[in-house]
């Protein structure tokens, strides 16, 4: 298993990690919260540079393989979700917007190994970049949020704030959204999938 392929596997064993340290914040002992803060800016910290680097590293070596592509969008989607998952659940993004952003990921990747299947693919669309930067953006300011709540008393900041993210959570949801029927409306136009058996 090449270097990049290594560094995939990491994001997928931070995935877990990030989960049971979300967790921590619901024990009851002596700063579980601020513990639970730290160790979730570390795990996304670490998951998210691992991405950066196993995707130059593949491209400036030449180190692309078919493992690499395969696991590298499920790392993504699986870390994505856990990070939603734990968002949602402390309150912070709308159920709406996880339904519509689990949905999209689940339809892209089984869309995705149709298109696998039949040897072509789909060139990225402005709406999946678009989705794939806000996706970045709503989660580094969710956990920077939850950093700063974690060392700071509560006051009015914190509706300002939450508002805040309600409005990137849904500008994620609606990128998402959008980004698919984009990727799905030029398969059906390349009729890519017509000689598909059925």
């Amino acid at each position: 298993m090449n270097i990049p392929n290594r560094l995939t596997v990491l994001r997928l064993v931070m995935v877990p990690v990030f989960l049971v340290s979300y967790l921590i914040s619901k024990c009851d002992f002596a700063m579980s919260t601020t513990i639970s803060a730290v160790m979730m800016f570390i795990c996304y910290a670490t998951a998210e540079l691992s991405d950066f680097l196993d995707g130059k590293i593949a491209r400036k070596y030449n180190l692309v393989t078919d493992l690499g592509k395969v696991m590298d969008p499920f790392a993504d989607t699986l870390s994505h979700l856990t990070f939603f998952v734990c968002f949602m659940d402390s309150g912070l993004m709308p159920a709406w917007a996880f339904i519509i952003i689990m949905w999209r990921e689940f339809s892209q990747q089984f869309m995705r190994m149709l298109m696998m299947g039949v040897g072509k693919a789909v060139p990225a669309n402005i709406w999946g970049k678009s989705k794939t930067a806000l996706y970045a953006l709503t989660s580094v300011l969710s956990i920077v949020y939850i950093v700063v709540a974690a060392f700071v008393a509560a006051g009015s900041w914190n509706a300002v704030c939450e508002k805040i993210l309600y409005v990137f959570y849904s500008l994620s949801a609606i990128a998402a959204l959008l980004s698919f029927l984009t990727y799905f409306s030029a398969i059906m136009k390349s009729k890519a999938l017509s000689g598909m058996t059925r």
